[in-house]
């Protein structure tokens, strides 16, 4: 059986879960941690980086360091995991979905301006499979209307948008450290914050509203309770398994890519033919391989398809049920405009396994899988 995913493992990881143990600091913010904030701050340009228990507690920390009233509103596509509108709802905020394009699945940002009203404070652009969003426009509007951006860059690391790293455009950045994703540390993520105005507060808030960081470098003698917080440091054991991969970014970041362009090789035929649609890279857009999808015609086509595979034992899946059609949607928010795209496109969408260590003979079965399927 093809597995749709392993977790990445690149062999020392064990070595630093170990040392971390040694070092009898495995709770958070340990020399882990502090290497992993330090590696990809240097690597991305980023101007402060925070791991986190996970990429969802990523977006909790933006949406509180938003600063959300009850009864603000924050602009996001529908097409995207839970996480992104809960860390939004959780801070307070009512939900304004707008349609996707067909082309990357990432909001459409030509439709975001006409769903902006007085209430609205925030955009949330998701970097769908690691493509960026069209962040100039982006930009220039939440600029115009005085409105925060946060990237969710759950998928996106590695990845760029004219030269500059996904999470570290807009205010805030976040990313996931799932197994799930390019680089793991079982479940964690990272903020990125991009304005050091929110780096005290940020430190707060994740150290359970106190101000131990700021103990811990010495600039209080005593740390004590000053502000509102929760607890977002991961085990240093996590950030340990994390670290063994950030050594080897760029080796999983080429097997992944190597994946991705054998899958899109293989089948450009079946595209020029318009029996499938294959993933669009924009102009300026660097990505990262995190997924490998192709659109079927519709639905039933897809369906088969899955099914099909799995009787050759490759597992595939499809992704998001659009949020605002789900019943905490429909409770927390609505959809700005016509949905043209969001449902449509997502009841085609099929992901191909993609992972680190993916073999070319098992990357060669799943192209001769579909290949076959199309021919019968």
């Amino acid at each position: 059986m093809i597995s749709f995913n392993i977790p990445p493992f690149v062999g020392t990881e064990l070595t630093y879960v170990q040392q971390a143990i040694d070092a009898h600091k495995i709770c958070g913010d340990g020399q882990f941690t502090k290497k992993c904030n330090q590696w990809l701050e240097e690597r991305f340009r980023a101007q402060k980086v925070l791991l986190t228990t996970s990429g969802t507690t990523a977006l909790d920390m933006a949406a509180l360091l938003c600063d959300l009233k009850p009864g603000d509103e924050v602009i996001l596509p529908s097409f995207t995991f839970s996480s992104t509108a809960t860390a939004f709802v959780l801070a307070g905020a009512r939900l304004v979905f707008v349609d996707i394009r067909p082309d990357t699945m990432n909001i459409d940002e030509t439709k975001i301006e006409a769903a902006i009203t007085e209430k609205t404070r925030v955009i949330v652009p998701v970097h769908y499979a690691g493509v960026a969003c069209e962040m100039d426009t982006i930009m220039e509007i939440a600029k115009r209307y005085d409105l925060m951006v946060v990237e969710d860059a759950a998928q996106a690391v590695m990845s760029t948008y004219k030269g500059k790293a996904l999470g570290t455009i807009g205010d805030f950045g976040c990313y996931s450290f799932h197994e799930t994703k390019n680089y793991s540390m079982g479940e964690g993520g990272a903020l990125v914050i991009n304005n050091a105005v929110y780096n005290e507060r940020a430190e707060i808030l994740r150290e359970k509203g106190t101000n131990r960081s700021k103990f811990f470098r010495g600039q209080v003698d005593k740390y004590t309770w000053v502000d509102f917080g929760d607890s977002y440091l991961p085990s240093d054991m996590n950030a340990a398994y994390l670290w063994a991969q950030l050594q080897r970014a760029d080796e999983i970041n080429n097997d992944r890519l190597r994946t991705w362009n054998a899958y899109y090789q293989a089948f450009l035929p079946l595209a020029e033919a318009g029996k499938v649609e294959l993933p669009t890279i924009p102009e300026g857009c660097v990505h990262n391989a995190h997924m490998f999808y192709i659109k079927c015609r519709d639905l039933e086509e897809r369906t088969r398809l899955i099914s099909y595979m799995k009787s050759n034992e490759i597992l595939c899946v499809f992704h998001y049920i659009p949020l605002h059609s789900a019943p905490a949607g429909v409770r927390f928010g609505r959809f700005h405009g016509e949905d043209a795209f969001t449902t449509a496109e997502s009841d085609r969408l099929l992901r191909l396994p993609i992972y680190y260590g993916l073999t070319d003979s098992d990357c060669s079965r799943v192209c001769d899988a579909v290949l076959d399927f199309y021919r019968e």
